[in-house]
């Protein structure tokens, strides 16, 4: 499995606390080259390990190969961390779109095989199968993430798996108390926008600490493209503030 680490100074110095990041694309595009800016920045300016996951896709590789990648990758990070520079003690999961599926869904394993975790970041996550919410029937075509296109990688990842299987639709898990703090970034003109918030007040319910923050304006994606959208910059900034407060760490000066 290819993986891509950042650090903000070489391996040899102090353990560090370390972010896995899980990639979106639908479980069936991208890869680490499409998170290397955001990687980068995260690392640099929360003062983190990053470990970049390039975990396998769909089609070849269905549900739940993803799912089965992205602990192997926290695992490593816990169980094996001299390999990069990481604190065992303070790790964290992240990702966007169906990344930010793959953490959610690690963050539930984690709890359920006893591993701590220190943070859950979620951008813009799918996190159930319904597809059946305000925001996918309102922003289905003509805003960049297309509700078809969505469907058809939903659909190639899922093969014959369960929809209500919670590894597929967090959502949908009966029971989420005791998983790791959360913040959960959506976008407004976002068909994931709905069922992101719709987990974030779930997480709530269930007395996980967890900051919801939805960005007016913008598309899926924005987070990725601060070069476009200045509310990406925005929520990058806020994404290493969560992460700095959850590890204790010190953002880098004239960062966030």
């Amino acid at each position: 499995m290819p993986v891509r680490l950042y650090r903000p100074e070489p391996l040899g110095g102090p353990a560090l606390p370390a972010l896995v990041y899980l990639h979106g694309g639908g479980w069936v595009l991208g890869g680490v080259d499409n998170v290397d800016a955001a990687c980068r920045d995260l690392a640099a300016e929360a003062g983190c390990a990053v470990l970049n996951v390039g975990y396998r896709l769909a089609p070849e590789h269905p549900f739940p190969a993803a799912v089965d990648d992205a602990w192997a990758a926290v695992r490593s990070v816990v169980r094996e961390p001299a390999l990069y520079g990481a604190d065992p003690g303070a790790v964290a999961v992240a990702g966007d779109s169906a990344g930010g599926n793959l953490a959610a869904v690690t963050a539930i394993l984690a709890r359920d095989r006893g591993l701590r975790l220190a943070h859950q970041l979620l951008v813009y996550p799918v996190t159930d199968t319904a597809m059946d919410t305000a925001s996918w029937a309102a922003y289905g075509t003509g805003y960049g993430l297309d509700a078809g296109a969505m469907a058809r990688f939903a659909d190639l990842y899922r093969g014959t798996a369960d929809p209500d299987d919670p590894r597929l639709a967090p959502l949908r898990a009966p029971d989420l108390a005791g998983l790791a703090p959360a913040t959960v970034i959506t976008a407004e003109y976002d068909i994931l926008r709905d069922e992101g918030e719709a987990y974030a007040r779930r997480l709530a319910a269930s007395g996980v600490p967890v900051e919801l923050r939805r960005y007016e304006g913008v598309v899926h994606s924005f987070f990725l493209l601060p070069e476009i959208f200045d509310a990406g910059g925005e929520a990058m900034k806020y994404a290493v503030q969560r992460l700095v407060a959850a590890f204790g760490t010190r953002p880098r000066e004239g960062g966030a």
